[in-house]
């Protein structure tokens, strides 16, 4: 079967993407909402796209209401966000988390998530306790693309979180981490998600 992509509507164009850009890994992002509190939303349009520097992607659409989502707003109003790479376990809050809620209204008040803060000389945002991997991020660039619009958000990653128990070294002092023990999820289509399943290793040809 061929899509001729011109033919379809941006529903169904996204409708086939989800499906088939598969699996794709989650953002679960934390953002100040400017009033004291929090905003946690989950985006699988989401990956990394430089070392040098160190900059991540994520891709925002916009509400029902046809306003931009509170993540998009957060950060370009006020520049830093955290990443978290949500494991097994978070699967039902991620999901949960993907509500549509009133500007400024946390989804940490729905969600029963604990949260740890950094030291202050990292950032003043916290983190969700457990979590294996987070980026501590500011906004580098936000690219609105499309009529609908999307936003194309662009994070400089200044630190990253790994947790200890996720860590090994090899003979040299490299830093290895573990993904089975990081455990993430991912997306799929509908209202699917995927763990990591097995794993194939293979030595990269020389």
């Amino acid at each position: 079967m061929i899509l001729d992509l011109k033919d379809l509507s941006p529903n169904q164009v996204y409708y086939q993407f989800i499906q088939t850009l598969i699996p794709r890994p989650i953002a679960w992002v934390l953002t100040d909402n400017g009033n004291g509190s929090f905003n946690l939303a989950p985006f699988s349009y989401f990956n990394g796209i430089a070392s040098n520097p160190p900059i991540i992607f994520i891709s925002v659409g916009i509400k029902p209401d046809g306003t931009k989502k509170d993540t998009w707003v957060n950060i370009e109003e006020r520049n830093h966000f955290i990443v978290h790479i949500p494991s097994v376990e978070f699967v039902k809050e991620v999901n949960e988390s993907s509500a549509t809620l009133p500007h400024g209204e946390s989804e940490l008040n729905r969600l029963n998530l604990e949260l740890e803060y950094f030291d202050s000389t990292i950032t003043t945002l916290p983190r969700i306790k457990n979590i294996k991997v987070a980026f501590v991020c500011e906004k580098y660039q936000i690219i609105e693309i499309g009529e609908t619009p999307q936003g194309l958000i662009l994070g400089l990653v200044k630190f990253l979180y790994i947790d200890d128990s996720c860590i090994e070294k090899d003979s040299k002092g490299k830093i290895i981490v573990d993904p089975k023990k990081v455990n993430p999820i991912s997306r799929l289509g509908a209202s699917l998600f995927a763990t990591l399943g097995e794993l194939i290793e293979i030595p990269r040809p020389k």
